[in-house]
Parts: structure tokens; C-alpha cells; sequence
């Protein structure tokens, strides 16, 4: 059977479920029980990556250094990898984190623009860090379109291109398909992102394995932006079920999920409303907290501007999107602001 590394993203997708509050003691405790469950590449920064910490997308408890630093100094084995996203993220953003003991970097992109990491990822390989490369909503092209963006990034010098389900819209069909278009079409590794908004995150997962993807990710306790992604501790004990090799200790796994992460969730990781229309309109997991927001402010209905969202194929770094749209439902409808309805 198939050889997987499993990468932990609980603390930077997870940070969005925390509106990114985690503390440097939490990330170093995560960090640490991580390690010695034996995942060996994990994610640390701002939900929306380095530089991410603003006003729009919601100020982090901490700087990413501060972050970077606590994991690093936390695991003795294990990775410590970043999210780059072009246009939030700079080169410079970059160079400090590797100056702080990252490895690795992430390189995210919609997944029509991956010539928008071209810069990123070249400069990212002259330094020596491991790149993996995302693209972002990939269920909004069909997979030859992803493959042809994949091979783009395969060009440029990517270890790993994922296919990310960042709205958490994709079946095991569609999952499968687009590992396998791009597995044809590059030869560097391929990972898969799961989301959960459609209950398929760790279905999905062993579906692109099936077809070649070889880099999977996880959240403890599916920690992550709208209903979360795939939990790790669940899908090491699918992937061992299946017959997969990972490395990772499942108890281990467990009890850092158990006795770290759980005490600490602001709420449970569940598919509510909000959540799973996220996945059926196909929007980005990230509008979760900011649709309800915007619901509750405008007095409209979250399904409703998310179904709208949908329809206008809004992406990530548009948020200032969901406002407008919750503006123009409450004047159709003739609602008054702030008095709020199901979020």
C-alpha cells in the first residue's frame, strides 16, 4: 500500500475556527504533541497565511514569527511549514519565517492563476525550502483545466501541487478525478485538501490517495475554516484501515486531539446551516464566520448571501464582497440593520 505523509494544518486553517486567537503556549503545546505522535510536517501561521493578520481578514493574537518560533522550539522531528498567499504574503514575510526554523512553505493559489506563484516558488526553492503548492477552489475548473495549472507549477520548481477543496464542495468523484488528471499530467507529488462542508472530507482524501495523491492534510478534531477539515486523528485511522503507512502513533495522535485541542475549540467543528451551504453554493470556507457576521448585522439569512456569493463566483481576498451582497438582500427585502435572523 501507499506511503502517506500526513501534514497537520490545526494551527493555521484551524486558526480561522479561533477568528485566529490561538496562543503562543497552545501552538507550542499542539506543536509538541504533534511531534511526538510523529507527524512530521506541520502548518503554522495566520488562517490566511503570512501577512494575514489585517482588519479584513481578522488581527492574529500573535505575530507569525512569534508563532513560527514557539513551534520550532516545541518538536524536535517534525517540519514547521507556512502559508504563502501571493498579494498578502511578500517575499520579505517569507525570509523571516525561514529565519525562524520553517522548512517549508505553501504557495496558494487560485486555481486558474498558478502563474501567480511563479515568483514565490522559484525564490522559495533558491533558499532551500521544501514547496508545496496549492490550488485553491478546485472544484470550480474541471480537472484538465486544474492539471494544466498543476503542470504550470510542477515547472516552476513545486516538490508537492495539491488540489484543494476549499469550499468543501467536491465528492469522492470529483476528488478522484482531479488527483487523477493531475498525477497524469505532472511529475512531482501530489496532496489533497479536504474541507468537510458536505461530510466527504476524509472520503475525499482516500479517493485522491486511490489516484495518486501521496501528501494528504488534517486538522485535529477537523479544527478549520467553516466546517473544518478532515480530522487527522480520523483519517490516520481510515489511511490505517486501508492499509496505508503514515508513521503516526493514533493514540498518541488522539490524545493531543483529546486532552489539547478539544478543552481549547471555541465551539464544536459540526456541519451546521451556514457550514454546509458553504459547500453546496461553493463558495470559500473562510466566508463562514464573516457571512454569519454579516447576517446577523444586515438581518438577512447567511444561506441567502452565500447562495449569492456562489452564484457571483466570489473567491478568497473578496470578502469585502459578502457586505455588499448582505446591503443589497436587507434593501430588497426591506429589513432593518442589526436585527438579525438564522446565521
Amino acid at each position: 500500500m501507499t506511503r502517506v505523509q500526513v501534514v497537520d494544518t490545526t494551527m493555521r486553517d484551524g486558526a480561522n475556527s479561533f477568528s485566529h486567537q490561538f496562543t503562543t503556549d497552545q501552538v507550542s503545546a499542539i506543536a509538541a504533541g504533534l511531534d511526538h505522535a510523529g507527524v512530521k510536517l506541520i502548518e503554522v501561521t495566520h488562517g490566511d497565511g503570512l501577512g494575514g493578520s489585517s482588519l479584513q481578514l481578522g488581527r492574529a493574537a500573535h505575530s507569525d514569527p512569534e508563532y513560527i518560533t514557539a513551534a520550532v522550539k516545541a518538536v524536535k522531528d517534525a517540519r514547521i511549514a507556512v502559508l504563502y498567499v501571493p498579494g498578502i504574503a511578500t517575499l520579505n514575510d517569507l525570509a523571516v519565517a525561514q529565519e525562524c526554523g520553517a522548512q517549508a512553505v505553501r504557495i496558494a493559489v487560485h486555481c486558474t492563476e498558478a502563474d501567480c506563484a511563479e515568483q514565490a516558488v522559484r525564490w522559495a526553492r533558491e533558499q532551500g525550502l521544501e514547496v508545496l503548492c496549492f490550488l485553491m477552489m478546485s472544484h470550480m475548473v474541471e480537472p484538465e483545466v486544474l492539471a494544466q495549472q498543476a503542470a504550470l507549477l510542477d515547472s516552476y520548481g513545486a516538490h508537492v501541487v495539491y488540489t484543494v477543496d476549499s469550499a468543501g464542495a467536491l465528492t469522492p468523484s470529483g476528488a478522484a478525478a482531479r488527483v487523477r488528471a493531475m498525477r497524469d499530467r505532472v511529475s512531482c507529488e501530489v496532496g489533497f485538501h479536504a474541507h468537510n462542508n458536505l461530510g466527504c472530507a476524509v472520503g475525499n482524501t482516500l479517493a485522491a490517495i486511490d489516484e495518486g495523491a501521496t501528501y494528504v492534510d488534517g486538522s485535529l478534531r477537523g479544527l478549520g475554516a467553516s466546517a473544518g477539515n478532515a480530522a487527522t486523528e480520523v483519517l490516520v485511522a481510515a489511511l490505517e484501515r486501508e492499509g496505508h503507512k503514515t508513521g503516526i502513533n493514533l493514540f498518541d495522535l488522539v490524545d493531543v486531539a483529546e486532552d489539547i485541542v478539544a478543552p481549547i475549540m471555541p465551539r464544536p467543528q459540526v456541519i451546521d446551516a451556514t457550514a454546509l451551504t458553504i459547500g453546496y453554493a461553493g463558495v470559500y470556507g473562510t466566508f463562514f464566520l464573516f457571512a454569519k457576521r454579516a447576517a446577523e448585522k444586515y438581518g438577512v439569512d447567511s444561506r441567502e448571501i452565500l447562495l449569492e456569493l456562489g452564484r457571483r463566483g466570489v473567491i478568497g481576498g473578496q470578502e469585502d464582497m459578502i457586505i455588499d451582497v448582505a446591503a443589497e438582500l436587507a434593501s430588497k427585502t426591506g429589513v432593518r440593520i442589526g436585527v438579525g435572523v438564522r446565521a
